[in-house]
């Protein structure tokens, strides 16, 4: 008994350990979700929940309200970083999101504060996901608020941001360390940085005989629609290509091409497998930045 009630006071220190870092985050109607603390006055959320880009308000863990400012979003990775006055707000205490391991106990934190206790059940990119980057797949209770909290564990160190916007099934948290990419562009360029080819594709289905003849084991692929002008697909790819893969990744829909783009440096030479009137060729691009909206 005395081993159960020692876990439980250190399993509410940590929720208060790392709530001193949380605030509410009021961007779409209704619920607000929550938000971390992340770098001298930067908050982290979950993109989705941020749906406006003016009128965002967050509520400190002292009560009080104060106006926030939209400074970058990766909708790949579902986060959102806004700038506010954060001071008196500590920042949070990130721990190492690569020692996390299945079965590992952890707690989402809301604001309120407000937690759920659980266990990590999966490390995986998952279906549709980052290459590259594995999200945790929880096994606990993401309560209506919860999306843009931290993922902490048993010594209250944030490990993760979680998210219920990422999977209509599942309960995932982003891993502290792709977060913490994600911030320091922001420190960095003042911006997050978008990968960018500058077409607009469909999903489409490989007949089987093409399939067969090309050795192609999936049948999915993207077909280009629309080429941008002076895009840097407008290099080397046309309207009616199929997309097979980049860089050897395949290319079974549109997310699965953003996925890719945001995994890989702006400025890099990637390789495009397509289909061009039935035949298989290679197109090298280089990946470009998406222009801020309006251009």
């Amino acid at each position: 008994m005395d081993k159960l009630l020692a876990l439980s006071d250190e399993l509410a220190a940590a929720v208060e350990r790392a709530g001193r870092a949380v605030v509410a985050v009021h961007g779409r109607p209704r619920v607000p979700s929550t938000g971390v603390h992340w770098h001298s006055g930067l908050i982290v959320t979950a993109n989705h929940t941020v749906q406006a880009e003016d009128d965002v308000t967050v509520t400190r863990p002292d009560g009080v309200s104060t106006p926030a400012t939209v400074v970058g979003r990766d909708s790949t990775l579902d986060v959102a970083v806004l700038r506010v006055d954060a001071a008196g707000i500590p920042v949070a205490d990130a721990g190492d999101s690569d020692a996390v391991r299945v079965g590992h106990m952890v707690l989402a934190v809301g604001a309120g504060p407000r937690a759920s206790w659980g266990v990590v059940s999966a490390i995986d990119a998952g279906p549709g996901r980052i290459p590259g980057t594995d999200f945790f797949t929880l096994d606990l209770t993401l309560y209506p608020g919860f999306s843009g909290g931290p993922l902490v564990d048993a010594r209250g160190s944030v490990v993760g941001l979680n998210t219920s916007g990422a999977s209509r099934y599942l309960q995932l948290a982003i891993p502290a360390k792709a977060v913490s990419r994600v911030v320091h562009d922001v420190v960095s360029h003042g911006r997050i940085p978008q990968g960018y080819l500058g077409v607009s594709t469909q999903p489409v289905r490989i007949p089987d005989a093409l399939r067969e003849r090309l050795g192609r084991a999936r049948r999915a692929a993207v077909i280009v629609v629309d080429v941008e002008a002076g895009s840097p697909a407008a290099a080397g790819l046309l309207i009616g290509d199929v997309i097979l893969s980049l860089e050897g990744e395949p290319v079974t829909d549109p997310f699965d091409l953003r996925a890719l783009l945001r995994s890989r440096p702006i400025g890099q030479r990637v390789r495009a497998s397509v289909v061009r009137a039935g035949q298989l060729v290679d197109v090298d691009l280089t990946i470009g930045e998406r222009p801020p909206r309006g251009r």
